[in-house]
């Protein structure tokens, strides 16, 4: 079993008390001392930092670099201008996702970040299938912080006036006491909010600058993932993964107007076409009892319907929810999920569950 990789912020974690976990392959805080509900809250209500920086990251320069990836994603490249980002998907042959990533022009190139867990697999994937006219760097010396919440901006304003000035997905490369870094306006809680890649050499600096305001408390993976999945957003491994497609994870709205000419692209084109097996959807459950990950779902009919892909408690909502991949074709408004032998009601919701509050401009 190889050891543990650390991020360059992990003496940080440590010197806040952070309960660490293997994540990923990496050594990551879980929660600090006040606990995943407290951070979750303080997060929806001041701010929260992240350390994000187990994520891989690589900018990718040359000739027609936008077309080129538009061959490997289904969403629009080609027409981002400078400083704006783009959510999408990596796809495999049979439509599966590879990964969910997010592009960002620079000048000049590309930064994409993906998530530490397929990393490997995705820098490999996007230098077997690009050209040699285009020059992948990965990025192994650089950090990724995040600073969530509505008082993101007000922190942030003290830091960057250039930064406050983004809209929702949009980036500028700017530095910071002199630091040179890019700040990005997006973020995995459905919050206002900026991440910031920065050179190792100097996180640890900006991390505690940033931790020294009022506002804001550090946030473990534990409440990251209470808050994304308010948010309704897809986890990779759990929402999606290589034997999802994008349309059966309720991801079309990432699509450019002609999803052509990419890996995939015909079985898409035909789920566009004719619909899908499977869909993605919310659940609030009817009591105190989480479900988890791969909860079997029954219709009133006890007919197996789908399988729970993510479940918690919602520390902003006071009662459990979860999302799931089931039939198509149910169109029942309550379900049954089997929890230790026992049938409990969930009622489906609409996403996300916690109202996003992006700054789109």
């Amino acid at each position: 079993m190889s050891e543990l990789q650390k991020t360059i912020l992990y003496p940080v974690h440590i010197e806040l008390g952070a309960k660490m976990v293997s994540f990923a392959g990496y050594n990551m805080p879980l929660q600090y001392p006040s606990g995943i509900i407290q951070e979750h809250l303080h997060c929806r209500d001041q701010a929260g930092f992240f350390d994000i920086s187990h994520m891989g990251q690589c900018i990718i320069t040359g000739t027609s670099v936008a077309k080129e990836l538009e061959k490997l994603v289904p969403s629009d490249i080609t027409s981002l201008s400078i400083g704006q980002q783009r959510y999408t998907v990596l796809t495999n042959t049979s439509a599966g996702i590879i990964d969910d990533i997010i592009i960002t022009r620079l000048n000049p190139g590309y930064l994409i970040v993906v998530n530490a867990a397929c990393k490997e697999k995705d820098f490999s994937h996007l230098k077997q299938h690009l050209p040699a006219t285009c020059k992948i760097e990965i990025l192994q010396n650089q950090a990724l912080l995040a600073i969530q919440g509505p008082s993101a901006k007000e922190v942030i304003s003290q830091l960057s006036k250039q930064a406050t000035e983004l809209a929702f997905m949009q980036s500028c490369t700017t530095q910071i006491a002199d630091m040179p870094c890019i700040i990005s306006r997006c973020g995995y809680t459905g919050e206002d909010g900026f991440e910031i890649s920065i050179a190792n050499q100097n996180a640890e600096v900006l991390a505690k600058q940033i931790l020294s305001f009022e506002q804001v408390k550090p946030i473990g993976l534990g409440a990251r993932d209470t808050l994304r999945l308010e948010a309704g957003l897809c986890l990779y491994g759990h929402e999606i993964d290589e034997t999802i497609t994008p349309i059966e994870a309720g991801l079309k709205w990432t699509f450019r107007k002609s999803p052509t000419k990419f890996l995939g692209s015909n079985i898409i084109q035909s789920q566009i076409n004719t619909g899908v097996s499977k869909k993605r959807i919310g659940l609030i459950v009817d009591g105190k009892i989480p479900v988890r990950q791969n909860t079997e779902l029954f219709d009133n009919q006890n007919n197996f319907v789908g399988i729970v892909t993510s479940g918690s408690f919602s520390p902003t909502l006071g009662k459990p929810i979860a999302l799931a991949l089931i039939n198509n074709s149910n169109n029942d408004q309550t379900l049954y999920a089997k929890v230790r032998n026992r049938l409990l009601p969930v009622n489906k919701a609409q996403l996300p569950f916690v109202q996003h509050r992006y700054q789109r401009g």
